[in-house]
């Protein structure tokens, strides 16, 4: 079994040449959402993958096992409800209020500019039907939306300092003593990663 600890989100700093060489492994989404899996790559290799907790695997990936052999990450078909615009009766903006409501329920989903994708709840798909969108159950690649993901996928971080000093009166020997003023907090947004509970008329 080759055993594999580390992952390059896209395959960042290999070169095309060895992504071509490389073995395949195609994992559906419940499976690249865990951190240790076993798996068998497209040369019949048993793999025990082991990364740290909280990763995420995505389409496009390639995993780096012990003895420097690679594989790359295909998001598997599986099942999928794609949601899209009535033609007749609806517009383009019901799947801005879809994707808000199914984000309330903190429903996995997939956004794309002219359609969403989930997996399968035939409740979830009905209330979108009476909201005049069409929803239809396909195999697809399922790749959803991942706050940690996107926070880190584009490799580096932004580093904002928590405190900003400023001084008080001189003390007693005639020097000023800076203290920590910490900045106000933003202003609570209502949204689909709100905690609050909100109850929704779909038929609105």
């Amino acid at each position: 079994m080759l055993t594999i600890h580390k992952i390059l989100p896209q395959g960042h700093g290999i070169s095309s040449v060895l992504r071509k060489r490389a073995s395949t492994v195609q994992l559906d989404w419940d499976v690249r959402q865990k951190s240790r899996f076993d798996a068998t790559d497209s040369q019949g290799r048993s793999l025990g993958i082991f990364l740290p907790s909280g990763s995420v695997v995505r389409g496009g990936d390639v995993l780096v096992a012990e003895d420097g052999s690679l594989v790359v990450v295909q998001a598997a078909e599986q099942a999928v409800m794609i949601v899209t615009p009535c033609a007749e009766h609806g517009s383009p903006f019901d799947l801005i209020k879809a994707a808000y409501l199914l984000g309330n329920r903190h429903v996995a989903l997939e956004l794309q500019p002219d359609r969403l994708a989930f997996e399968p709840e035939h409740v979830l798909a009905d209330m979108l039907r009476k909201m005049h969108l069409v929803v239809t159950e396909t195999q697809a690649p399922f790749e959803p939306e991942s706050v940690a993901y996107a926070a880190t996928a584009h490799g580096h971080s932004h580093e904002h300092p928590a405190e900003h000093q400023a001084e008080r009166p001189p003390s007693a020997h005639g020097k000023p003593v800076p203290i920590a003023v910490r900045p106000a907090a933003a202003p609570h947004v209502h949204g689909p990663g709100c905690q609050h509970g909100h109850d929704h008329d779909p038929s609105h």
